[in-house]
């Protein structure tokens, strides 16, 4: 028998579920997704993880949301600057519309980092730190391993060639300190980044930029000092956090996560619905750039995503033949990778803008190299002032390690038909026959590549030359230097991406390539269904062979070495 209690408070919570007052919660604990990964496994692993899009569609629609009385979020040091700044945007677009938001974090970076996510707490109108927590606003640094002498003394002889001076990546293999260009090249990114940084906190709290340098020169500083400084306004664990902000919107707020909120709000937009509406397509391209299909980038921790031409490209094509799409936005987060790949994506870039099409670039926390190159073809790039950009040039090398095998007490032997035909091999060096073909093809490549931001770009080939060489950007920088258009993220994108097409400003967004568990099973019919480019496992993705072993960068010639989230 049904008990007519039980019924009513399912009934009453129903109806509180629609209309009780929120706060909208967020934990960047785990970071923020981009995209789902391609892979099946790892889509299926990052299912519960947060993602970028549906936070900032969240907080864009929380604002015109009377129901939403506060936004709080929980800080960590898991966003790179890029994402970070983001955030900010759309936290300063709430405290605008008049939403209350508050950030608190247990410590802004407990003997680590702590610059970036204090960064993005500060544009928050409360603060909160735990007492026993730290403020590590400490600045921006830069560390690069240079391993000259080290493979030196393994019998290791490296054997590389670039185009230009400020292409970094050899230098890591070949030089045993900074050159004059790789010095000012890295001096002038932490100095971009560090200026963005003081002034963003000193806005935001109502400080003098030279003040907010010396606390940044006095840091890390224990909470009461940043109490005292200014910094932060309360100290407090997280149960007086909620506390205070239950007692400000009302006994009968309810907590929800801003992408639950934001999904379960969007749910009638997403269902069929009568006739045509058109859309603005999202393509994501995440990872070390290559040829075939997207996936896991390799097989040891932290090589993250890769981005396979193969996909990249099927994706924008269905977004060409789909009659419902009016525009394409393409979020780019990559160091590069093959040239040749890269090259397959720009093309398909033009070919949607000659299809008539619009194609916005939105860059993420790195957009470099590879990865410029596959944006420099669209009608418009957007990146933050943090985004690590350009790197505009190519290398081409190997490691020679005769040496390490003779110490190690290995022979090898050979034989070979063709005068090339151990040209790549790790125990023979180049010839000069050998060397002039590395150099023909730095040169095509880097002229090529040059004259596709040229031409995309609106720039002469002399004034890409100065730009490029190899060099890498902030995106402020960039700005000022006519390689980005506009400085901002997704949302920014997304908005220039609608107005080109003469959508309405909340046109529902599609991502692509979408495909369903059964499109991953089934066989594509031909190379232009949808199913054809789509990811399957990959656990080793680009590295291979004694490259990987040897944990040389295996991506391609149009790399952006090292790690670049500036965290």
């Amino acid at each position: 028998m049904v008990d007519p209690g039980q019924v009513i408070n399912v009934i009453k919570h129903a109806r509180d579920r629609r209309t009780a007052p929120l706060v909208l919660e967020l934990d960047l604990t785990d970071g923020l997704v981009e995209t789902p990964p391609a892979d099946p496994l790892s889509a299926l692993l990052s299912m519960r993880r947060t993602h970028l899009h549906d936070v900032l569609e969240g907080l864009r629609r929380a604002r015109s949301d009377r129901r939403v009385r506060a936004v709080v979020v929980k800080i960590t040091s898991g966003l790179g600057l890029a994402q970070a700044q983001e955030l900010r945007e759309a936290v300063l677009a709430l405290r605008e519309a008049g939403k209350r938001t508050v950030a608190w974090a247990e410590t802004f970076g407990e003997g680590g980092r702590g610059t970036v996510p204090y960064y993005l707490a500060t544009a928050f109108e409360t603060v909160w730190l735990q007492p026993t927590g730290e403020l590590g606003l400490t600045g921006v640094a830069m560390e690069e391993p240079f391993l000259a002498g080290a493979l030196e003394k393994a019998g290791v002889q490296p054997r590389f060639a670039k185009r230009h001076e400020y292409k970094t990546m050899a230098n890591t293999f070949m030089e045993r300190a900074y050159t004059p260009e790789h010095h000012e090249s890295s001096q002038r990114l932490v100095d971009s980044l560090g200026e963005q940084i003081a002034e963003g906190v000193a806005q935001a709290r109502g400080l003098d930029a030279a003040r907010v340098r010396e606390l940044i020169d006095r840091g890390p500083l224990l909470a009461p000092e940043a109490l005292e400084t200014g910094l932060v306004d309360r100290l407090g664990y997280r149960d007086e956090v909620y506390a205070d902000l239950r007692e400000q919107a009302g006994p009968d707020a309810q907590l929800r996560y801003v992408s639950r909120y934001n999904r379960s709000h969007g749910l009638a937009k997403r269902l069929p619905q009568p006739g045509k509406q058109d859309a603005v397509a999202l393509v994501n391209g995440q990872g070390a750039i290559r040829l075939g299909r997207s996936g896991r980038g390799g097989p040891l921790p932290g090589q993250g995503p890769a981005m396979g031409s193969d996909t990249i490209a099927a994706a924008i094509r269905s977004a060409v033949k789909d009659d419902r799409v009016r525009a394409i936005v393409f979020r780019v987060n990559s160091p590069g990778g093959s040239a040749v790949a890269s090259d397959v994506i720009w093309r398909e870039v033009l070919l949607a803008r000659k299809a008539g099409k619009p194609v916005v670039v939105s860059m993420g926390n790195v957009a470099a190299s590879g990865g410029y190159y596959v944006a420099m073809g669209a009608d418009t790039i957007v990146a933050q002032p943090g985004t690590i950009t350009g790197s505009i040039g190519v290398v081409v090398g190997k490691p020679v390690i005769n040496g390490l095998l003779e110490r190690a007490g290995i022979g090898m032997g050979h034989v070979a038909d063709g005068e090339h035909a151990r040209m790549f091999s790790l125990t023979e060096d180049f010839s000069d026959s050998e060397w002039e073909r590395v150099n023909a093809s730095l040169d095509r490549i880097y002229d090529d590549f040059t004259g596709k931001v040229a031409e995309g770009r609106g720039l002469s080939r002399e004034r890409v030359h100065e730009l490029a060489r190899g060099r890498v950007w902030t995106g402020a920088d960039a700005r000022v230097n006519g390689l980005v258009d506009e400085l901002g993220g997704l949302d920014l994108a997304l908005e220039l991406a609608r107005k080109k097409a003469g959508l309405a400003a909340d046109a529902p967004v599609r991502a692509f390539p979408h495909a369903t568990p059964f499109d991953r099973l089934r066989p594509p019919e031909s190379s232009e269904d949808r199913t054809a480019a789509t990811a399957r496992f990959d656990g080793w993705g680009s590295l291979s062979g004694v490259a990987a072993r040897l944990g040389l960068p295996s991506a391609g010639p149009l790399t952006l070495p090292g790690s670049w989230e500036i965290r």
